[in-house]
This record gives C-alpha cells, sequence and structure tokens, in this order.
C-alpha cells in the first residue's frame, strides 16, 4: 500500500512538473513572438521608406498550373483510352521610375496555356500536340508629371493582342492623354477623356478604330504572406458602344516557403468586336451583325505554384 502511495504522487509530481515546464515555456514563446512582432513591423515601415525613395523600382511575379494523366479502358467516359495534359502560366513584371516630380510606370502582363487530348482509340486527332487555350499578352507605359501629391498629367501607351495564335489579329493599341490620380499608396487611376483606340485585324468589317476615353485602374498590395494584384482597363468609345470594350485580371498569390506558393488568376473581358468576328467564323453563322450578337463575358482562370522575383 505504501509502495502504491509513493507511486501515485512520484506521478503526481511529474505531471505537476510537465505541466508547469509547459505554461513558462508557452510564456516564453509568447514573448520572444512579441518580440518578433514588434521587430516585424519596425522592418516593414523601414521597408515602406525604402519604397518610397526616388528611382527605379523593379519586380515580377507569376503562376505556373498544369497536370498530366492517362486511362485505359475507363468505360465510364467517352474516351476510355486516352492521355491528356494541360499546362497554363502567367507572367506579371513592372518596371516603375517614381521620381518627386514625374513618374514612368511600366509593366508587362501574359497568361498563356496548352491542353492535349489524345484519343488512343482516334488514329486521326492530333495526338502528338498542345493546342493553345488561353493567350493574353497585354504591355503598358504610363508617364506623368505630378501637379499636386495625389494628381498627374499624364499620357498612356497600351497595346493588347493574342501571341500564340492570330497575333495582332486582333491588336489593340491605346494611345491618349489626361490626367492620373493616386489616392493611396499602390493604387493608381488614369482617366483619359482623349484617347485613340487603333485596332489592327484583317476582318475590316468588323473591327474599326475610333476615338473615345481609357480609364485604367490598378492596385497592387503586398501583405505579409499574401499578395494580390488587380488591374482595370477600359476603352469607352465616342463612336458607338460596340466599339467599346472591357478587360479586368486578377492575380493572387499565398508564399508558403522562400518565393514559392500558391497562386490563383482569373480575368474577364467584354468586347462585342471579338463576339462579332467569333460569331461570322462558324459554320452557320450565328450572328449577322452588332444588332444580334451574343456579347457573352469571356473569362479564365489559372490555379497552381506562384513564384515571384
Amino acid at each position: 500500500m505504501k509502495k502504491t502511495l509513493l507511486l501515485a504522487l512520484l506521478l503526481l509530481g511529474v505531471v505537476s512538473l510537465n505541466a508547469q515546464t509547459k505554461e513558462e515555456l508557452q510564456a516564453q514563446k509568447a514573448e520572444k513572438q512579441a518580440i518578433a512582432d514588434k521587430a516585424q513591423g519596425e522592418a516593414n515601415a523601414i521597408q515602406a521608406q525604402i519604397d518610397a525613395l526616388p528611382g527605379w523600382k523593379i519586380g515580377a511575379f507569376g503562376t505556373i498550373g498544369g497536370s498530366l494523366s492517362s486511362f485505359n479502358n475507363w468505360y465510364a467516359q467517352d474516351k476510355p483510352n486516352n492521355n491528356s495534359g494541360n499546362i497554363g502560366f502567367t507572367f506579371n513584371a513592372f518596371a516603375n521610375l517614381i521620381e518627386d516630380k514625374f513618374f514612368w510606370r511600366n509593366s508587362l502582363n501574359t497568361n498563356l496555356s496548352w491542353v492535349k487530348l489524345d484519343d488512343k482509340d482516334n488514329g486521326t486527332d492530333a495526338d502528338d500536340s498542345f493546342e493553345p487555350t488561353t493567350d493574353v499578352f497585354n504591355i503598358t507605359s504610363l508617364y506623368g508629371r505630378n501637379l499636386t501629391k495625389k494628381i498627374a498629367a499624364s499620357a498612356l501607351m497600351e497595346y493588347r493582342t493574342t501571341i500564340l495564335n492570330n497575333f495582332n489579329d486582333p491588336g489593340y493599341l491605346d494611345l491618349g492623354i489626361g490626367a492620373t490620380w493616386t489616392p493611396i499608396t499602390n493604387l493608381i487611376v488614369v482617366v483619359h477623356p482623349l484617347n485613340y483606340n487603333f485596332v489592327f485585324a484583317d476582318n475590316d468589317a468588323v473591327f474599326e478604330s475610333s476615338m473615345g476615353a481609357k480609364i485604367v485602374a490598378d492596385y497592387t498590395r503586398q501583405l505579409g504572406a499574401i499578395g494580390f494584384k488587380t488591374n482595370l482597363s477600359m476603352f469607352q468609345s465616342y463612336k458607338s458602344s460596340d466599339l467599346s470594350n472591357l478587360t479586368w485580371t486578377n492575380s493572387f498569390s499565398y508564399t508558403l516557403w522562400k518565393m514559392i506558393g500558391v497562386g490563383f488568376d482569373f480575368g474577364l473581358r467584354s468586347n462585342k468586336q471579338e463576339a462579332l468576328n467569333y460569331a461570322l467564323a462558324q459554320d452557320p453563322a450565328t450572328a449577322t451583325g452588332f444588332d444580334d450578337v451574343d456579347n457573352d463575358l469571356q473569362t479564365y482562370w489559372t490555379l497552381g505554384l506562384s513564384y515571384k522575383f
């Protein structure tokens, strides 16, 4: 009985000692974490001061996604024997010169993807080639002279096209002047009432250049491990709303280890000229003109590993 009681007291002492040690360790951890949080806040404040200094700011980030699969005798699907794969990536880069009296902001955005489906039971399909599915290329250059701390007189050049298929058919070149507003850090709003939208395309009966207003809004932010960028580019034609267009792209990333993480990109576009050109190319044609064409919203998205430099 004495031995049992002694053993119980010993176990109780060990448990109490472990509990006390755990509480002490948690307290030490909380103390160190508070010091680390304070140091990180000070480092972020210093980085903000560095970012605000005049000079060039250069960076790049993007997303890579892909998959491969193979099926044999999988009778539950339409093509039981097939090999398939898809790969896609986005690339965003910027080079900005920020000075006290002027700025020059340049950016590049691309989103490309390919898909392959090899039906082993069909000897006529393109079993050895990847077909392009997403094809986006956009480059902008914005120059401004500061009138106040938040408003500048500016000039913008923006070029959009595809590069895997039908390069520059269509292609869009916007040239315009107006004002740029920077209400908060990392947010750029461009309003150019004098803008000419040059459209390059083989089908002159559908695509047409025109004068109009250009509006661009761009916001880029990094919050710890989370980074995101959103860009809205709109052109409103003074000649006809049929010649107007809108493109909105978004990129999100979450850093898991060093410069590698998870990324998600998606984009929206509305362009009635492109919708009509596609409808007229169908057999039979699904529209006769701008009045009866279905201008469905164009979308894309990419999910995969993210990277940044």
